[in-house]
Parts: structure tokens; sequence; C-alpha cells
């Protein structure tokens, strides 16, 4: 187990939560004012405020889960919690390097940076993407765990980040990509 005493906590950028705010707002809002427009006159509405709590519940439920997410870097390791609230924890020792590559964006000239931890068996230990933590965070984890870092000097994309080290994404980032390739 690793001491977490003297860890440094990151979070996502402040932004991250306000676009998924605004985002869930502009989604459900005109549905839910379609959806009781329809419905008063017929006196259903209940089953339409029954849904729009149930809808609320849920959204606000996994915006929490957003905001309490983290991770937590130091000399002995790293820790983090995900979305759902799963909490996992490496030890410096388990981990082989940290790459970090710029990435483009789908169907965009411009690219984000992402960070990799990966373990001896490379296996993928930490991903942290650029749409949710910054530059800054990204590089207090490779400054602090002292694990060798590899900089990739050219942006890839998807599909050479798929080519070079498939391990590193998601599966459906995997399988989005190599049905492409076919």
């Amino acid at each position: 187990m690793i001491e977490l005493a003297g860890m440094q906590l990151l979070r996502a950028e402040a932004s991250v939560y306000r676009n998924l705010g605004l985002g869930v707002l502009a989604l459900f809002a005109p549905i839910f004012a379609v959806l009781y427009w329809l419905m008063i006159p017929s006196g259903t509405w209940l089953w339409v405020a029954s849904a729009q709590l149930v809808t609320t519940l849920i959204c606000g439920a996994a915006l929490l889960g957003a905001y309490r997410a983290y991770v937590r870097v130091g000399p002995a390791g790293l820790s983090e919690r995900g979305v759902l609230g799963h909490v996992s924890t490496v030890g410096v020792s388990d981990i082989a390097n940290v790459i970090l590559v710029d990435l483009y964006r789908s169907d965009a000239l411009d690219t984000q940076p992402q960070l990799f931890v990966v373990g001896h068996s490379g296996e993928l230990l930490l991903r942290m993407r650029g749409q949710f933590w910054t530059q800054e965070a990204m590089d207090t984890v490779a400054d602090e765990l002292g694990a060798p870092v590899v900089r990739v000097s050219e942006p890839l994309t998807l599909l050479d980040l798929n080519r070079w080290k498939p391990a590193m994404l998601y599966w459906f980032e995997r399988r989005h990509v190599t049905r492409q390739a076919a």
C-alpha cells in the first residue's frame, strides 16, 4: 500500500464540470419542455415529472462522480479515483515509463496532450487526456514519479497510436480505429 501523505492532489480542469452541466442541460431541457407541453393538457404530466426527477438524480450523481475524480501523485507512486468511484493505487516500482504524446483530435488539425503511465508488461496504469487535465498536471505526474519519460516529438493520430501501442487505448478506441483501417 502506498503512503498517501506528501502526495500532490490533482483534479480535472474546472471548465470540464461547467461544460458537462451545460451539455446535459442543453440535451434535456428541450426534451422535457416538449414533454410537459404535450402531457399537461392530458393530465399525465406526473410521469414526465417523475422521469425528469430520475434523470436529474442520475446526472447529478454523474457530475458528482466527475467532480470527485482525482489523481494523487508522489515519489512513492500514484493513486487514481475514477468517475465511478473506483480507486486504483500503483507503486513506483510497478511503473516502467511515462509516455507523453500529442494526439490529433478527430477530424481536426489541432492536438491535445495525452499522458500514459505504462507498467512493465505494457499494461496501461493511468491515462490523462488533454480535454480533462492541464498540461501542468501531466507534467507534475511525469516529474513526481521519477520513471523514465518518453516524449513523442511528432503528433500522432489515433490510428498511429493504435499501430504503435494499442494497449494504451480504451477498447472502444481500438475497435473504432480497427474498423476504419479495414
